[in-house]
């Protein structure tokens, strides 16, 4: 299936895509789409059940706006360097463990919303990134097999980053990853039923309609199984966290000097098949 929340910010409401491209409500079903709708079966298959029933109410989407497609997340975390061809293009080593950080709930928006380039940023970067969503709780969990089995979903990322302020001012990554509107989610978060393999993925981004990023998920370090698998040996998973597993090679900061870091009136496009398009326009904060 295929979950959205749609509507104002902080009053979106849930709703769901049909297998013909109908966007139709869930408020009468459900209350939210979010960690605790993920972890249970029996209301996901009510859902399912109605989706395929064509019966619930189609809502009017010209004019809509599309929130992040999860709501009440409890954290946000981040798997750095977990591309071959990214840590090539900036010339870092494989990592031998996974590498770990943060971004707050807060910097989530949605995926035609607006991002802000901070004040004083000269280093404003993409990162397309394919966004696991945790649908059982998760903690030491033995084997990849386990991790994927508590995947509840996936979702597109655009995991933007400040350069300057995470590698060259000091402290840990997430000074550059927690600005405000740093995270756009969505436009849906697609059921793991529906992507088989998530390691069979193609992620693409265009800046100003120009392709920079241009990967697919098999060539990721660290796959999605052993990504949670991992994560759950350090911290408890739980229904609603969501884990971005890194990006491809083709970021701003890969590239030759002149690096073309992201400027106000910037537009972002972002797709991974399955997943849905955002499109971003960067302005000044």
């Amino acid at each position: 299936m295929k979950l959205l929340r749609v509507g104002p910010v902080g009053a979106e409401r849930p709703a769901l895509l049909d297998q013909n491209g109908t966007l139709r409500d869930l408020s009468g079903l459900i209350t939210d789409v979010d960690g605790g709708l993920l972890a249970d079966a029996s209301v996901l298959s009510q859902v399912r059940d109605a989706a395929e029933s064509g019966q619930l109410p189609v809502l009017d989407g010209e004019g809509l706006r599309t929130g992040a497609p999860v709501g009440r997340i409890g954290k946000i975390v981040g798997i750095g360097l977990n591309y071959h061809g990214h840590a090539a293009e900036i010339g870092a080593a494989t990592p031998e463990e996974p590498i770990m950080f943060l971004k707050a709930p807060d910097t989530v928006v949605g995926p035609d919303d607006t991002v802000l380039i901070p004040r004083g940023s000269v280093k404003t970067d993409w990162e397309a990134e394919l966004g696991v969503v945790i649908g059982a709780t998760a903690r030491y969990l033995a084997t990849a097999e386990e991790g994927l089995a508590h995947v509840g979903g996936y979702l597109l990322v655009n995991d933007v980053s400040e350069r300057e302020f995470q590698i060259e001012r000091g402290g840990t990554w997430d000074k550059g990853k927690n600005c405000e509107t740093f995270t756009p989610l969505g436009p849906w978060l697609v059921t793991a039923d529906e992507i088989p393999d998530p390691q069979a993925l193609d992620v693409k981004l265009w800046v100003n309609g120009e392709l920079k990023q241009d990967g697919e998920t098999s060539d990721q370090i660290f796959p999605v199984g052993e990504v949670v698998r991992y994560l759950s040996q350090f911290m408890t998973l739980h229904p609603g966290d969501v884990i971005i597993t890194g990006t491809p090679a083709g970021v701003a900061m890969g590239q030759p000097e002149p690096k073309p870091y992201l400027r106000a009136g910037d537009v972002v496009e972002v797709a991974i098949e399955g997943l849905g398009r955002q499109r971003q326009e960067f302005k000044s904060a």
